[in-house]
């Protein structure tokens, strides 16, 4: 007799602790593939038990550092690792507070494909950018995941710009491989609005604005006293309002005619003087006027 499995069997997480180390202790050439991204290097062991325990794919991890309880997902690069050992983005090491050969916990999980992230530049330079958002679409082509709380390293024109996950949907870890997810950005670390300065519409000003105040003589302005001499009881001097003179528009010249010119030398100059003499004003001086008609 044969017998059959009637029901498929139900994959088992991988949950194992490694010594973890950053992506520069890897032996050999330096791996900058592996440091730009979320992706870590694992043992090769690990990549049969994988399979014993029909993992599903995308293969995703958790991270968990048992000391701080920081928790942050990645995917898998490659099963090269020596034996015990997992090598890190330097960035994931820093969010999980992480030192160098310190144990962390590594177990395989399924999370949801997001719909939905916000970042947060962690500098204002990342405004200096044309195009932040093909910028930031790009960098995260080496990711596999992302969590909610960390703070990603993204490269860009020999810089590295870093930028905080502060939302994503529908979980507060997703997966990003192969998903159309919708991206906005936060105002960066330290960002302040500009002032806009609103230049005043000149257009609309009181020609009376424009003209000067009076000076020399004016009449009825001065201090009020009393024929006993007694102080008043309102002390100090009281100015009175003046109002501005009225603005009067200047006349053109209707005679004008399209193509002439008159050139002010040809005019006889004001005599200065005596148009001072004439403005000013003179107290107590005129004609005088009787109220009784004379009598003829």
């Amino acid at each position: 007799m044969f017998g059959f499995n009637v029901f498929p069997e139900i994959p088992r997480p991988l949950n194992t602790q490694y010594k973890c180390f950053s992506v520069s202790m890897i032996p050999g050439n330096e791996r900058q593939d592996v440091e730009r991204g979320g992706k870590i290097i694992m043992p090769p062991s690990a990549l049969d038990t994988l399979t014993r325990l029909n993992i599903v794919y995308p293969m995703l991890f958790k991270l968990t550092n048992k000391k701080t309880n920081r928790i942050t997902h990645c995917g898998v690069l490659e099963f090269v690792a020596d034996e015990g050992k997992v090598y890190l983005p330097y960035w994931m090491m820093h969010n999980l507070l992480l030192q160098e050969g310190e144990l962390i916990n590594v177990e395989s999980v399924t999370i949801p494909v997001a719909t939905y992230a916000r970042f947060q530049p962690q500098s204002e330079d990342f405004l200096d950018i044309t195009n932040p958002k093909a910028v930031l679409e790009n960098g995260l082509r080496s990711f596999a995941c992302l969590t909610t709380g960390d703070i990603i390293a993204i490269k860009y024109n020999s810089r590295v710009y870093e930028m905080c996950v502060l939302e994503t949907k529908p979980g507060s870890a997703v997966s990003i491989i192969e998903c159309d997810m919708n991206v906005e950005f936060a105002p960066p670390v330290g960002y302040k609005e500009p002032v806009k300065y609103v230049k005043p519409d000149e257009s609309v000003v009181d020609p009376v604005d424009l003209m000067p105040e009076p000076t020399g003589f004016v009449a009825f302005k001065g201090q009020g006293n009393r024929l006993d001499g007694k102080k008043r009881k309102e002390s100090g001097q009281i100015d009175t309002l003046l109002e501005k003179p009225v603005y009067i528009r200047g006349i053109p010249d209707y005679n004008y005619n399209i193509g002439s010119l008159k050139f002010l030398r040809s005019i006889k100059p004001i005599n200065v003087k005596e148009m001072k003499d004439q403005d000013e004003f003179k107290a107590f001086t005129g004609e005088g006027f009787s109220l009784r008609k004379s009598k003829k």
